[in-house]
């Protein structure tokens, strides 16, 4: 049905606005939108029901956007290719409001268009209002029903339903079916769309759930609100409470409790940036008498560091090193080491949406490479005796069993294998549905889901050094 004629708005309503901007620098600058979404909220000073607008705006269109670009195609006629980019990304975000939210067909539509008043020629400006209410005139249901039926392949019309790219679905069944879970890859796909609720933790020995808090299945110390507004509890809290998924917490956590603790052991978080870890791991060094050094390579993030650590004791140190270097220059000088590596962000995507569309397949190598670097390195720097935990928020198996099953072939046996498993059970709260070792032929590994475990699908590995090493270089 088409909308009724209204009057154009005079001025696009704030909340778009913001939405707009951030879709069209995450198109063109690789921004992160979770990074300025909260930035441009603030600047335009949006209520809270404008601001949770904005969000669900933006979030949902990044999330969505490949099936998007589908419709759009077929509504225009021609491939989105050859739509240009800002008006691109104002028939997504117009796309998004038609299909999959409440907004009333002519407040999309109309909103839309004085959008691409703003942005477009007179041309564009007539192309946009017809590409959507074209959109407009049948029902979500027939426009699945067209995306799927256009899908060259079963792997297409897969990635088309889900909103992933074809490599990403190739990827998650081949670690999912790893784990004799294969059956499970529709769900995972479901969760990556559905927003999360709002994950926190309080430091330990530094701050504490509030009384009506919903405790986290797992982390001892994580928690979401029943409700009210995160950021007031944060602020409250001066930094002894923060954001932070409940995979990332355990991710840590499995490094600080692989163990008993004994007292002047010295840590490093490797790849430290943002800082969440860091924080985290400095608040159990400090409760058992061990000292966190931070490192972080990209000077921004490293000052990210060492806000992130501003509230917690110990006066930790925060470096700029490259971490492939660490090894060589700081041999055998750490007891433990977390090396949470750059990687792909795969896990992620729940929060992250707009790295399903960045990433390639292609970029899997490269950061194989540097992850493999990093894991060397930071074995070089651990001392005898010592252990490590290798991170990445992504389940791609070149990322995680490959990185790590090739340094365990070059280091031999001066790597132990550690039944990561057994740690990560004894750090949580409740029991974690994990796959018996005899279904991925080692115990050794942990791989967290969004769709099991209500987490980012985060991967652990700990290591241990044996208590007389030779020389890994």
């Amino acid at each position: 049905m088409t909308p009724p004629t209204a009057p154009l708005p005079s001025r696009v309503q704030p909340a778009r606005r913001v939405a707009y901007d951030v879709l069209v620098a995450v198109s063109t600058d690789d921004a992160y939108a979770n990074l300025l979404l909260p930035t441009l909220i603030d600047r335009a000073a949006l209520n809270t029901a404008d601001a949770g607008l904005a969000t669900e705006l933006t979030y949902g269109t990044l999330r969505l956007r490949g099936y998007y670009d589908r419709v759009i195609s077929l509504a225009a006629g021609r491939p989105v290719t050859e739509i240009d980019a800002g008006i691109l990304d104002v028939l997504r975000l117009g796309a998004h409001q038609l299909l999959a939210t409440r907004v009333a067909q002519h407040a999309a539509v109309n909103e839309s268009v004085a959008l691409a008043r703003l942005i477009g020629s007179r041309s564009a400006v007539g192309f946009t209002n017809g590409v959507l209410r074209t959109i407009s005139r049948s029902t979500p249901e027939e426009w699945r029903e067209r995306v799927l039926a256009a899908a060259s392949n079963a792997d297409d019309r897969l990635a088309a339903d889900s909103a992933h790219p074809a490599w990403i679905i190739r990827a998650f069944r081949q670690a999912l079916t790893l784990e004799g879970r294969g059956d499970e890859l529709v769900d995972l796909l479901a969760a990556d769309n559905r927003a999360p609720r709002v994950n926190l933790v309080a430091l330990p020995g530094l701050a504490d759930a509030p009384d009506d808090a919903d405790h986290n299945r797992y982390s001892p110390f994580g928690f979401t609100l029943a409700g009210g507004d995160p950021d007031t509890a944060i602020r409250h809290e001066n930094g002894r409470m923060r954001v932070q998924d409940e995979g990332s917490q355990l991710a840590a956590l499995a490094l600080s409790r692989a163990r008993a603790v004994e007292p002047g052991e010295r840590w490093l978080d490797l790849c430290a940036g943002p800082g969440g870890k860091t924080a985290l791991l400095g608040a159990e060094a400090a409760l058992h008498g061990a000292t966190v050094t931070a490192n972080e390579v990209v000077p921004a993030r490293a000052q990210l560091v060492r806000r992130a650590v501003a509230p917690v004791p110990g006066d930790i140190i925060v470096t700029e090193l490259d971490g492939t270097d660490i090894g060589g220059l700081q041999p055998e000088s750490w007891d433990r080491i977390l090396v949470d590596a750059p990687c792909t962000g795969l896990g992620a995507l729940r929060r992250r949406p707009e790295a399903r569309w960045r990433k390639t397949a292609k970029d899997v190598g490269e950061l194989t490479v540097l992850q493999q670097s990093l894991l060397l390195s930071a074995f070089e720097a651990l001392k005898p005796g010592g252990v490590l935990a290798y991170v990445t928020c992504s389940p791609h198996v070149a990322e995680t069993r490959g990185v790590v099953a090739d340094a365990l072939r070059r280091l031999g046996d001066a790597a132990e294998p550690l039944d990561t498993a057994q740690v990560v059970q004894s750090v949580a709260v409740q029991h974690l549905d994990l796959p018996e070792p005899a279904e991925t032929g080692t115990g050794s590994t942990v791989q967290l889901w969004p769709h099991r475990h209500g987490t980012d699908a985060m991967f652990i590995a700990l290591i241990g050094k044996s208590p007389a090493t030779p020389p890994t270089r």
